[in-house]
């Protein structure tokens, strides 16, 4: 049963490795550059023109899932969600200061509408409290269409619909260092991979399995590329397809949304607190600034690479702890995670007394 993950999850970071450096050189052709000088903004953390488009290599990654699935409905709308994300990221890597933010959030919904309408929703969420299970398969809109007899429900497919859109968003707000991304998406994909394993009697789990193995293995293969020194981007596309990707697999696990919401904690949570206080303060939730952890970090002196390696090794002790705790556990640790985040936000500005000069990496510096 391990081939189930570990097959696609090399040939896909064969194509993801191979496909990100010929993405360098056509994005150089076309001039689909980050250029810090004209792309003058808060967030904007590097000093040299950096390649974009990061979401092809990705997608065209994904696109192996061809050769291990069949294209069934659910594959379909996995793909054709995945081909807006796309489509829209390159749009907006080309022309970022031309693409709205709210027509960003509305495509992310469309993405999310196309897996929704292949049938992919939520139709159940565990009680953390009592072990039971709350249906969401209630009420249901049904209608004739096409010879069959079709029908919505609303709770299941709403729910699916927001959990996508808002997960497209809150990861790639984690995307702003070098290798800081793909490393933890493709830790969170293994993780809810791995949780899937428990249940391989179920033949239900084995196509997550695989995609769990194709997600990981994309991003794995985009981070050498990524990672300090950068020499592409994840770009629009490639952040919202992780955020799509990872929210798709936490719903077919079996509505694993505890699992993906603690391996995730900390970009969810950073996002939280920085939705908070942008609409608190009078402004727009969706437009970018440097108000990031990773931001504060690198105020603090912190290198890139740390931050990236600070992402990575939260996440598979999350991931490890997702693991290894029953739902009930999960969500006490879910309750407990924004105390941690605090406290740590604190030590960063107040109880630390020994910080070292920045590093060569930290980007404060040209």
């Amino acid at each position: 049963m391990i081939a189930f993950f570990w097959q696609p999850f090399l040939v896909s970071f064969l194509v993801s490795f191979l496909a990100s450096p010929l993405t360098i050189y056509f994005a150089r052709k076309i001039n689909l550059l980050d250029n810090p000088k004209t792309h003058n903004l808060p967030k904007v953390v590097h000093q040299y023109p950096v390649p974009r488009g990061g979401g092809l290599p990705i997608f065209l990654s994904l696109l192996t899932a061809l050769f291990f699935l069949p294209l069934d409905k659910h594959l379909f709308g996995i793909l054709l969600g995945s081909g807006i994300a796309l489509l829209v990221g390159l749009l907006d890597d080309r022309f970022e200061e031309k693409v709205s933010p709210l027509l960003r959030l509305g495509t992310n919904f469309l993405a999310a509408a196309a897996v929704v309408g292949a049938g992919i929703g939520i139709a159940f969420i565990t009680n953390p409290l009592t072990g039971g299970v709350l249906n969401l398969n209630r009420p249901q809109i049904c209608f004739y269409l096409l010879g069959k007899t079709r029908c919505l429900w609303l709770l299941a497919d709403l729910f699916a619909l927001f959990w996508i859109a808002w997960c497209m968003n809150f990861v790639g707000m984690s995307g702003g260092v070098d290798g800081q991304l793909p490393g933890f998406v493709a830790i969170s994909a293994a993780a809810i991979g791995l949780l899937s394993f428990r249940f391989t009697a179920d033949i239900s789990q084995w196509p997550v399995i695989i995609l769990a193995g194709i997600t990981a293995g994309a991003y794995s293969g985009f981070l050498p590329w990524n990672f300090y020194p950068q020499k592409i981007m994840p770009g629009y596309g490639g952040k919202s397809l992780a955020g799509f990707l990872l929210a798709v697999l936490s719903i077919l696990s079996g509505a694993k949304l505890a699992t993906a919401i603690l391996v995730l904690g900390v970009p969810l949570i950073d996002a939280i607190f920085l939705v908070f206080k942008r609409i608190s303060q009078g402004r727009s939730p969706v437009i970018g600034g440097r108000e990031h952890l990773h931001h504060r970090l690198l105020d603090l002196g912190w290198g890139k690479r740390k931050i990236a390696v600070f992402y990575w090794l939260t996440s598979a002790a999350l991931g490890i702890l997702a693991l290894n705790l029953n739902s009930r556990q999960k969500f006490y640790t879910i309750i407990l995670l924004p105390v941690i985040f605090i406290v740590f936000l604190l030590w960063l500005n107040f109880l630390s007394t020994s910080l070292k000069p920045p590093g060569r990496d930290n980007g404060s510096k040209t």
